[in-house]
């Protein structure tokens, strides 16, 4: 072998030992970054912006991977946990879906049943009411004798439990339950949670009260109402004025 033979192989040699160290650099790159990064875990971000009380499904997230020790304790990893589950206030998209974002649906109580009515949209719900929400129900009723009648305002139901706020919808023509109510153009679906007997007025006053509104109740006012309080006609002010 020839001079210029030996320095090729030294050469050949120098670089098979270069190519191995850099490959053992590389190896320590990706040792040192896996160390610090760690294994990745699935996570799920929002598709879009969810309204505060509003039921979760799985088609309003997407699922992504990241590392695990970059993800919070309270992180959900599998949508199975969001069943039965609504957002406890509002949702941003592209937000990791949290625990702490949602809460338990509410449930019915025994001995209740759902009940859903069109409340108009400029009776007081105003965004205020949500599921949880406990409020009065009153409905005003016209009176059928012209002469003799008295237009009567009635407190259904007190205290009852809002279990779901629908969208508001617009109202066609004759959509309204109340031919009385025809004019309203905007309602929310409204469900309750209600007994039997609550519910049979509730449902007595969506079909023939001129108005039915909704009262918020405070938190904790579990106050009760006497009978006698449960009617009223401008007559008990006319009444009063002239003691």
């Amino acid at each position: 072998m020839n001079s210029r033979q030996r320095r090729g192989v030294i050469l050949l040699v120098l670089s098979a030992l270069c190519a191995l160290a850099a490959f053992a650099g590389v190896l320590s790159v990706v040792r040192d970054v896996n160390s610090k990064v760690g294994p990745e875990v699935t996570a799920y971000r929002l598709k879009s912006d969810i309204a505060p009380y509003k039921a979760l499904s799985a088609d309003q997230f997407e699922k992504i991977s990241m590392p695990k020790r970059w993800l919070s304790g309270t992180a959900v990893t599998d949508l199975s946990d969001i069943r039965g589950k609504i957002a406890v206030t509002q949702l941003k998209k592209g937000s990791l879906l949290q625990t702490d974002m949602v809460v338990d649906s509410p449930e019915l109580e025994p001995g209740q049943q759902e009940i859903a009515i069109m409340i108009d949209a400029s009776t007081g719900v105003a965004g205020k009411i949500n599921p949880g929400s406990r409020v009065n129900i009153y409905a005003t009723f016209e009176s059928k004798d012209s002469d003799s009648g008295k237009d009567t305002s009635k407190l259904l139901v007190t205290d009852a439990r809002v279990i779901d706020v629908g969208k508001l919808t617009a109202l066609e023509s004759g959509q309204s339950s109340s031919e009385r109510r025809r004019t309203a153009t905007e309602a929310v679906p409204i469900t309750f949670a209600l007994d039997t007997a609550d519910a049979q007025r509730v449902a007595y006053a969506e079909s023939f009260a001129e108005h039915v509104r909704l009262a918020l109740v405070a938190s904790g006012d579990s106050t009760d109402v006497v009978p006698d309080d449960r009617s009223y006609t401008l007559d008990e002010d006319k009444k009063e004025a002239t003691r």
